[in-house]
């Protein structure tokens, strides 16, 4: 697959994930968009500002520079900055908001198949929060951006749904690639340690760590990982995100269960 068809296939995903958001949004009565959602000092109204102030920024809107004060739920530079596009929106309407992600998104998916990059190791223009990503990351990282804040507003509101959209897909397969960094890094487990994870919806995928202590993909599942671990797509999805805890039982773990426990325990992997 060359670059450009790959970037073309992220495209498409986050196009179909700005698609879902919005029509979500338009089904939410207003008396709800002030629910508060798993994302601390964020409700409803704050995660569509979100979405609508990074798609503006990308489609080529000026950044916003407000004061954001100092919100104890703030943590980090990047913290600050997405502060500044909710506090910029805190008076706008439901529809101001879905509305300007929607022209923001169209004008730039729009942009994106004039004129569709081919380089994924080239440094896109415009890009938010002066973040040094390449095509291939900013592409990759929208859908779940998006995905991942629609489940947001999804759970607050009590409207499940959307688990088995292409974007749920993409945002799961993506986040287990995260699985070998938390075994080597966060749990710090020793070289030869493997975990196998098996997620429903997506192939199951296995990790070691090696010589170098750093964690690796495995090209094949071993019959006898260190650790299996076994969860929804939602399970994993609030685990990785770190959202909340999953229901009781929703894991199970195989094989050395303290080790289970402890990756299960550092799984979140978002900001």
């Amino acid at each position: 697959m060359t670059d450009q068809e790959r970037l073309a296939g992220y495209v498409d995903v986050w196009w179909q994930a700005i698609n879902d958001f919005t029509a979500l949004l338009e089904k939410i009565p207003a008396e709800q968009w002030s629910t508060p959602t798993d994302l601390a000092g964020w409700d409803v109204r704050a995660v569509a500002a979100h979405i609508a102030h990074l798609e503006g920024v990308l489609a080529g809107n000026p950044e916003e520079t407000v004061d954001v004060g100092e919100p104890e739920h703030v943590t980090g530079l990047m913290g600050l900055y997405t502060e500044q596009g909710v506090v910029a929106r805190s008076r706008h309407s439901p529809d101001d908001l879905i509305n300007e992600i929607r022209e923001a998104a169209t004008r730039r998916h729009t942009a994106l198949v004039a004129d569709p990059p081919t380089d994924g190791s080239a440094r896109p223009e415009p890009i938010f929060g002066g973040v040094g990503w390449d095509w291939n990351t900013l592409l990759r990282n929208r859908p779940l951006d998006v995905w991942m804040h629609e489940q947001d507003v999804r759970r607050a509101v009590g409207m499940p749904g959307g688990m088995d959209s292409p974007a749920a897909q993409h945002t799961a397969d993506y986040l287990a690639e995260s699985l070998g960094m938390v075994l080597a890094k966060r749990v710090g487990a020793p070289a030869g340690t493997t975990v196998v994870l098996e997620l429903e919806g997506s192939e199951p995928v296995a990790f070691a760590v090696n010589e170098s202590r750093r964690g690796e993909q495995l090209a094949r599942i071993p019959d006898d990982p260190s650790v299996r671990l076994t969860m929804g797509r939602e399970s994993f999805i609030l685990l990785a995100g770190g959202r909340r805890a999953p229901e009781p039982g929703a894991i199970r773990i195989e094989g050395d269960e303290q080790l289970g426990q402890r990756i299960v325990d550092t799984l979140a992997v978002t900001p």
